[in-house]
Order: C-alpha cells, then structure tokens, then sequence
C-alpha cells in the first residue's frame, strides 16, 4: 500500500524553538506553510486544536478553497459544539475541499485544558462521550431521513441534514491515544488510528492493541496506523547531532524562561501529565536517549512529554530508513514536524519523502512478486 504523508497546518510561524513573529492567526503564513507541503509531496496537513487557539474549521476551509491537492485532516473535540452542528461543519468542509476533508477526534488527556471551554466530564466520560459523538455524526452524514437520538450524552428528534459530505459514504475518522480507554473508542470507531513516535518494540505493541480492540467491537477489519514524529535531518550525521542538541537547547530555555505555549498542554507547575500518551514518552525518555535506528527522545523530555514529541535524528537517508522501520511495523501513515515549521517542511519533502516512497514502492513490488500482502494491507 502507498504511503501517506501528513505535515501541521500551523497557523503561524511560532515552535518549541522559536516566539511567533504576528499574530495567532497570521493568514499570509497558513497558506505559506501549506503550499510548501502541496509542493514537497506532503499528503495531507493537520490543523490542529487549542482551547485558546484560532479556530481550525475557518483556517482549513480558507487553505482548501485556494490549494487543489493538498488533503485535510481537522482535529476536533466534541466539547465545543452539538454533533447535529458538527456534522454540518464538517459535511460544508468536504464539499468546500471536494472530498479532501478527514476529521480527527480529541477526547482530550487533560482536564485543566478540557475546563478552559466548560468540559468538566470526567476522562472515561469523555470517552464515552466521544464514541456517543461520532456515531452520531456518522449518522447524519449518510442519512437522508430525519432521525432521532436519545442517547447518554446527546438527545435530539427529527433531525436531517441538507448539506452531506462529497465524499461517498463519508469522510475518514480519524482518533487517537495510548490508554485501554483509548483503544477501545478508536477500534470501534477511528479508520485511522494516530500514535505518537515510540520505540519499534512498543509501537508494535499499541498497533496489536489497536487490532484487539477492533477485533472486540465486531470489526472485520482495522484502523490503518499513523505515527507522528518531530525529525531533525541535516547533510551529515554529525551536523544533525549538533541541530538536535541546539533544538533540545532552544525548547529548554524557553521552558525554563516561561516562554512556551500552554493553551494545548497543563500548566507548567503540572508534574505529571494526566493523559497516557505523554507519560509513556515520560517513561521512555528516562529509560533511554536513543531507541532503534534514529529515536531520540531528550526533545519529549524536554517539553514533559507534551504531544507529538520524539524526535528521529540523521541524515535524509537514516531518518528515512528508520520510518521505513515502521511502515514494516504495519504503519503507512507517517507524521512529521519540524521546529522550523516552513524550512524543515521543505527539507523533509525534498530529501526524506521521495526516499520512502522509492522504498516502499520496492517493497511492495516484491511483495507482489511473492503474492504477499504488505503489513497495512493485512491491517485493512
């Protein structure tokens, strides 16, 4: 199977590295950045989600209407608006980028974060919430009757929609998360279930994870495998070495300084973040520096474990070759973010990209050749 490419759709120029130069929505940039990822061989781009941050529907709705290739995928967390609306804004979102929209789903780890918009369920009613949330939206996207609902977190009668996706039956699904709670939501529901970069030996445990929880909900088939990483590549070994120690540098001092963004993450006197996704890359970090081909992990442990956050350092071609690592995992989805959001995008798509693809073109071509299928075939 094909591999795919998903960059951040950030809305300014502002990093774990660097202060933004405008403001929080600076328009010029959002398009910048996302016509560097068309450009470079990028796949798709995440907007991604903040309590205090600008609204990602708008800002995905203006880079769709002006790029004719570039893929969407929209985080969203059910606390902020009724499914009945979501759908809506969702189904418009499709039509507006013909067909290029998935939608990611935030239950939300923390609930500092979750009570800056008035979310005050617990975590496993979030959960709940959040499943309750998508089969509903599900629902009204490929339904032409008015309905009822009369569920544990949303009731409402007689509704239809009239605007339903362009894309046949629906846009994908997209869910993410690290704790049983977690798998067992996304296995049921997600098409795509997103982790972030751990070591071979644990991704390869949450992937069979995934695939039980799938199994458990009554599916015939599972959730393809997306993995995020933060890469730092440079011509040479040693140039990439020291690019990684200046970007450990850059984010503590910053951190320390009280310099860091905070409407995505805990407050900083947080000692232990509450979700399991961050404390799993915690607990990683403090067992080891570096893991398998290229992961490093001082980059989450320098941001507390805060998102996507492990960083795989090298050249073009040892960072491409550790990806590759995980697309034989069964991985076919492959997250990547750099510190300097618009160069290294560029850098990634020109250097690393088209060394996958060449790779996973051969490896699938042998496995034709075989008459076997690929790991994110069996996946399917």
């Amino acid at each position: 199977m094909p591999v795919e490419f998903l960059g951040i759709a950030a809305t300014n120029d502002g990093s774990e590295t660097t202060p933004r130069s405008g403001a929080a929505f600076d328009k010029e940039y959002t398009l910048r950045l996302a016509r560097a990822h068309e450009d470079h061989g990028w796949d798709r781009v995440l907007f991604a989600y903040g309590s205090g941050s600008p609204d990602p529907a708008p800002a995905a709705a203006y880079i769709a209407s002006r790029l004719d290739r570039l893929q969407i995928l929209l985080a969203h967390r059910p606390n902020v608006s009724y499914p009945t609306f979501a759908a809506k804004t969702f189904a418009t979102l499709d039509q507006i980028s013909e067909g290029r929209l998935t939608v990611h789903f935030i239950t939300g780890g923390n609930d500092q974060e979750q009570g800056r918009e008035g979310d005050t369920l617990t975590k496993d009613e979030r959960y709940a919430r959040t499943r309750e949330y998508i089969r509903i939206v599900k629902k009204i996207w490929t339904t032409h009757e008015p309905f009822d609902h009369e569920g544990e977190h949303y009731r409402f009668h007689d509704f239809v929609s009239d605007v339903f996706p362009a894309q046949q039956p629906r846009p994908g699904v997209s869910f993410g998360g690290s704790s049983p709670a977690a798998y067992a939501a996304g296995g049921a529901e997600a098409d795509i279930y997103c982790l972030w970069g751990e070591p071979l030996e644990k991704t390869a445990e949450q992937i069979e994870a995934v695939a039980a929880a799938a199994q458990a909900a009554g599916r015939t088939n599972v959730p393809r495998i997306q993995v995020a990483f933060r890469p730092i590549i440079a011509p040479t070994e040693d140039l990439a070495w020291e690019k990684a120690h200046r970007t450990v540098g850059a984010i503590r001092q910053r951190r320390e300084a009280g310099l860091e963004r905070h409407h995505r993450t805990a407050a900083p006197e947080a000692a232990t973040p509450q979700n399991v996704g961050s404390q799993r890359l915690i607990a990683i970090a403090e067992a080891g520096e570096f893991y398998d081909r290229a992961l490093w992990t001082p980059t989450a442990a320098a941001t507390a474990g805060a998102g996507n956050s492990n960083a795989l350092v090298g050249t073009p071609e040892t960072v491409a070759q550790a990806l590759l690592d995980y697309y034989d995992l069964g991985v076919d989805i492959l997250s990547a973010r750099g510190y300097d959001l618009l160069g290294d995008a560029i850098d990634f798509g020109r250097y690393v990209i088209p060394i996958v693809r060449e790779e996973v073109a051969k490896r699938d071509a042998e496995r034709a050749a075989r008459g076997t299928q690929t790991p994110a075939a069996v996946n399917e």
